[in-house]
């Protein structure tokens, strides 16, 4: 609700060594993901129950190391707590919780403490709707309005949108909303504002055309399970999933949990009370590892939970099955989506002939990853209360020693080195400069000369130099000597010129390649209405003090103009919108994977005399100038 981030999070089946947080850009500025801060020393980890099995002494090098690199990142105060389970086909061999549930009385986190498992809930948000198909409820390729007659958007192909498209990324939908999403009590009907929020908008893209992480698909899937069931979706996914699988420490936070079974988030080297995830569907299951090796059991068994069946075999096999193959613009193809998984053959393994199906997930406080190799029958859920701990590299990396001592593989992949030789340049930089607008803060790309390109990116009102003096190289990519190890291309599809980055990702041995950004031209000069909103500040007026937002003293919007890229309006320093008339600006992107992600669309009138600015569900209030 990432995939990085989320990303919730940055799509998240693999995931870049700087994965997005969940919080959009607008709000990132205001709340920093340490998640520890100054923190009590880390305590021992405190291990499971279970009777020691074969596999527990065959794989104790790779139980070692991951069991050392959670105590450095804990002891770092990378993490204030984290939890693992490793399930081979002997069941659950290493399950293990680290460091402090509740650091205000020195209390150890334990294998049964809770943690926000953030957008991996997507998974059980896909299993809930693939049982409801196979008891005829629902249909992938069915337009979801035939399901809900009260939704509608500003785009009449809104009515193209089915499930298929909502659990696959590829619906169109702006991506999250960020109304109450995130607080420190319960706050009931995020999923019917979310709905009701949509009729504020456009899609930003055709239904299919491409995939983009998007939260308010998996939102509106939490809708269609309630329309066709009649029941709250907590209640039927607790009642059909959680409870006929014992996930008995598993819940949604539809009221507090009682103290001491869950892990209490830090802020700056605060304790803070319980977070609770307003997204169900797409972001807001509390579990632990043990339990989510039960739903991993199940994915393994196609369906079966101990002689019965929770859904078809065909059900599963689709859920695992690449939803990609179709999309018109997809120039990163690694990202092979799932159905409710971010890859159904993380990009990780897959560099070592391993498949895998994967699922991040990643709260204002918590970071997950989730793995299962259906051919291995091996699965590994990793949990940590902090966003910086790198849970993908300690996942990898125990997986990866797991599936060597198996042969599965030859060895442990080594991390990647070097840089490949200079090439002569076949393009010329000149043609590849512009802004290349993204949902976070647009890039500037310049040419230094014919064969030298810098590229910049707008933070905090100016612009910084992120990858100064690229020059093409033999594998075709531009790359310059800098020992980060990432590379930039540029392409052109269906009249979209993108800019694309490769980097290093999770346990080092292998690139990711996603597009950050999509460049845009210049339009006529802003309106006298554009004109005089400039340098203004918006703060909301309908959210709930007691979200994170609010509570941590943020939220507050600007527009502003881009300089370098005249005609459109610029949200909180991060994205470029295209004026339509004088009161409303829309979106301006495609670009797939997670950087066309969480876009916002603005509309502003006049309410008892007072200017109002609307995105979606979200009002705003014009502050006064200081």
């Amino acid at each position: 609700m990432h995939s990085t981030k989320l990303n919730l999070d940055c799509p998240t089946g693999a995931q870049p060594a700087t994965a997005a947080p969940l919080l959009s850009p607008s709000r990132r500025h205001w709340i920093q993901f340490a998640g520890a801060g100054a923190l009590l020393h880390a305590l021992p980890g405190c291990g499971g129950g279970d009777d020691p099995k074969p596999d527990a002494g065959r794989l104790s090098e790779a139980i070692q190391w991951g069991r050392d690199a959670i105590r450095q990142a804990v002891q770092k105060n990378q993490a204030t707590a984290v939890s693992v389970a490793l399930m081979t086909s002997e069941g659950v061999i290493w399950q293990e919780a680290f460091g402090v549930a509740d650091p205000q009385g020195n209390v150890a986190a334990t294998i049964d403490s809770r943690f926000n498992i953030g957008s991996v809930s997507k998974v059980l948000a896909a299993l809930a709707a693939m049982v409801l198909c196979d008891r005829g409820k629902l249909a992938l390729d069915a337009p979801i309005a035939r399901y809900l007659p009260g939704f509608s958007m500003l785009s009449s192909e809104y009515g193209q949108i089915t499930l298929r498209h909502l659990l696959s990324h590829s619906s169109g939908l702006p991506g999250t909303n960020w109304r109450n999403i995130f607080a420190f009590e319960p706050i009931a009907g995020y999923a019917q504002d979310t709905e009701d929020g949509l009729a504020y908008f456009h899609l930003k893209h055709l239904p299919g055309e491409l995939a983009v992480y998007c939260n308010d698909g998996f939102t509106m899937v939490e809708n269609l399970v309630a329309a066709v069931t009649g029941q709250p979706y907590a209640e039927f996914v607790r009642r059909e999933i959680l409870e006929p699988l014992g996930m008995s420490h598993s819940a949604y936070p539809v009221q507090a949990f009682p103290e001491g079974s869950f892990v209490h988030p830090v802020y700056e080297g605060r304790r803070m009370g319980q977070e609770f995830v307003s997204a169900y569907a797409t972001g807001g299951l509390a579990s632990t590892p043990g339990d989510m090796m039960r739903l991993a059991q199940m994915f393994l068994d196609l369906g079966m939970h101990q002689g019965k069946r929770l859904v078809s075999q065909a059900a599963i096999q689709e859920m695992g099955t690449d939803q990609t193959t179709g999309l018109r613009i997809n120039p990163c193809p690694e990202w092979r989506w799932g159905l409710g998984w971010d890859s159904v053959r993380q990009p990780g393994l897959d560099n070592v002939g391993i498949k895998a199906w994967q699922k991040n997930g990643g709260t204002s406080f918590f970071s997950t990853e989730f793995f299962v190799l259906p051919d291995q029958r091996m699965a590994l859920l990793l949990t940590g209360a902090g966003t910086t701990y790198g849970p993908l590299r300690i996942a990898e990396g125990v997986l990866l020693r797991a599936l060597s001592t198996t042969r599965a593989i030859p060895a442990v992949p080594a991390a990647l080195a070097g840089i490949p030789a200079a090439a002569a340049p076949s393009v010329d930089a000149a043609g590849l400069a512009g802004i290349y607008a993204n949902y976070e803060g647009p890039y500037k790309v310049q040419a230094v000369n014919a064969g030298t390109i810098d590229v910049l990116h707008r933070k905090g009102g100016a612009w910084e130099p992120v990858a100064p003096g690229l020059t093409l190289r033999a594998d075709g990519w531009w790359w310059n000597d800098a020992a980060s190890g990432n590379s930039y291309r540029w392409l052109t599809l269906d009249g979209k010129h993108y800019m694309i980055q490769r980097v290093p990702a999770g346990w080092g041995h292998y690139r990711l390649t996603m597009s950050v950004g999509q460049r845009l031209a210049p339009l006529p000069p802003l309106s006298a209405a554009w004109q005089a909103r400039l340098g203004t500040r918006w703060e909301p007026t309908n959210e709930s003090p007691e979200s994170v937002a609010l509570a941590l003293g943020g939220g507050i919007a600007t527009l502003d103009e881009l300089a370098e890229l005249p005609g459109y309006v610029m949200w909180s320093d991060g994205q470029l919108l295209r004026p339509d008339g004088d009161d409303r600006a829309r979106m301006t992107i495609q670009v797939p994977v997670n950087h066309g992600r969480d876009l916002v669309e603005l509309e502003f009138s006049t309410v008892d005399g007072q200017p109002q600015m609307r995105s979606g569900s979200s009002l705003y209030r014009l502050l006064a100038e200081d």
